[in-house]
């Protein structure tokens, strides 16, 4: 069986769900995850944000508006009065829950999460209906039944995979298992959402739980390409990654996929394709555990990244110096992207800054810090062995005009990693496609 996840923009319209019925409909038994409809969650937070500023009356403005864009859809996606009604019905329960929420006299990041939750409820429901409109055994299949994170927040893999079997096996002559992508429940059975990577972590949750034949993840861009296409012209999309590869290229700014997207499918050797909703004859990318020997496939570029840098006389030989700084990163739940270091100081980068003024005081404890703002995190990932010579020569080369901050390798036989001034990303990036691609 193969998991297939389809994004807002794939079930943005009547007539892009029946794009991707037409898509999913050949036969084969399989699961489908769907998003919400662009552009429903901004409006499901933006109603969450009036009813925490107590203003009922604009949450409710706002709820009436979206219900009526979705009635419209409904109106054009079905064509039987059969199952108008019966989307129509599902629907119009739905936003009377969401107008529930303002009457109650308070409102907590729980009720938010309900409300964030239902734009997916729709999107299936509509789907489901539209499926079994068109004579395919279709059964809606309730994300809140099975998926679950434990105590730490992380997805709860043993519960997810027991429960998802016990739904399955009551359904064995579906040929189309419906369900919410993006929403869970937590350890304490309230509504929750897996918040990285979303619909995309779902789809490889569940490809893990189920041990699909293969993940399919639909996007409106075909495949992950060798270079950004927004500020690159010519690039072209990458046949073939390792599952380290691609988790390289999300990580540090390929937006087509969310890096946690990649380690439930690794872990099971499940394959995931990422393929192209409006041009689905395209090949895309396949991720799975090949590469090819020798190869530099492609670059990213990771913004708004931040470089502190600490400078210590008393760092020369001081046993547990590094310890020390890293605890601070710790203490404030930090994430340190690029490290480089010397006898005399050592150079970070983070791209979050909630914390940076308290970090940066404590850090002063062990030396001088210095803070470099707006900087962005250009990122070479192929299969880059240090076995391979001339490639880091190729590389550098390529960015010979342009001011290095730092560069990190050898933590990884995939990726070799540049800091540099964030005005300088386009020029970067153009010239290591030069450099890389195009000759």
């Amino acid at each position: 069986m193969k998991v297939l996840k389809f994004g807002g923009t794939s079930v943005g319209s009547a007539q892009r769900m029946q794009h991707v019925a037409n898509l999913i409909c050949d036969g084969s038994q399989k699961i489908v995850v769907l998003s919400a409809m662009s552009g429903t969650t901004s409006t499901l937070v933006e109603i969450s944000d009036y009813l925490y500023k107590k203003n009922q009356g604009s949450a409710n403005e706002v709820v009436n508006t979206l219900e009526k864009k979705y009635l419209a859809v409904i109106n054009e996606l079905y064509k039987t009065t059969e199952y108008k009604q019966k989307a129509t019905e599902a629907i119009k329960q739905i936003f009377s829950y969401l107008r529930s929420f303002s009457k109650s006299p308070v409102f907590s990041l729980f009720d938010e999460k309900e409300i964030l939750a239902q734009g997916e409820m729709m999107s299936t429901n509509m789907m489901h209906f539209y499926l079994c409109e068109q004579g395919i055994k279709s059964t809606l299949l309730p994300a809140l039944e099975f998926m679950r994170t434990d105590k730490n927040n992380e997805p709860d893999a043993a519960f997810i995979k027991e429960h998802i079997a016990k739904q399955l096996s009551q359904y064995t002559d579906t040929e189309i298992f419906v369900t919410q992508g993006f929403i869970c429940r937590n350890a304490y059975g309230e509504v929750d959402n897996l918040q990285r990577g979303g619909s995309d972590y779902s789809a490889s949750l569940i490809g893990a739980a189920i041990l699909a034949d293969e993940i399919q993840i639909w996007t409106d861009i075909d495949g992950m390409h060798n270079n950004d296409p927004r500020f690159v012209e010519n690039t072209k999309p990458v046949a073939k990654l390792h599952f380290e590869e691609a988790a390289e290229l999300a990580y540090f700014g390929a937006k087509i996929l969310h890096p946690t997207c990649i380690l439930p499918a690794k872990l099971e050797n499940i394959p995931v394709r990422l393929l192209n909703t409006m041009d689905p004859k395209a090949a895309g990318t396949l991720i799975s555990t090949e590469n090819t020997k020798g190869k530099i496939e492609a670059v990213a570029a990771k913004d708004n990244i931040t470089a502190i840098k600490i400078k210590s006389g008393r760092m020369l030989l001081a046993h547990g110096f590094m310890r020390k700084v890293f605890e601070i990163f710790e203490s404030y739940q930090t994430p340190i992207d690029m490290i480089t270091t010397s006898e005399v100081g050592v150079s970070v980068s983070i791209d979050n800054t909630k914390n940076l003024d308290p970090i940066v005081d404590e850090l002063k404890k062990f030396g001088t810090v210095s803070v470099d703002k707006n900087m962005t995190i250009i990122c070479v990932v192929g299969d880059l062995p240090s076995s391979n010579i001339g490639f880091q020569a190729k590389v550098v080369s390529a960015l010979e005009n342009i001011p290095i901050r730092m560069i990190s390798y050898g933590g990884s036989d995939h990726n070799i990693s540049f800091l540099i001034d964030a005005q300088d990303k386009i020029k970067a990036l153009k010239a290591l496609s030069n450099k890389l691609f195009n000759n």
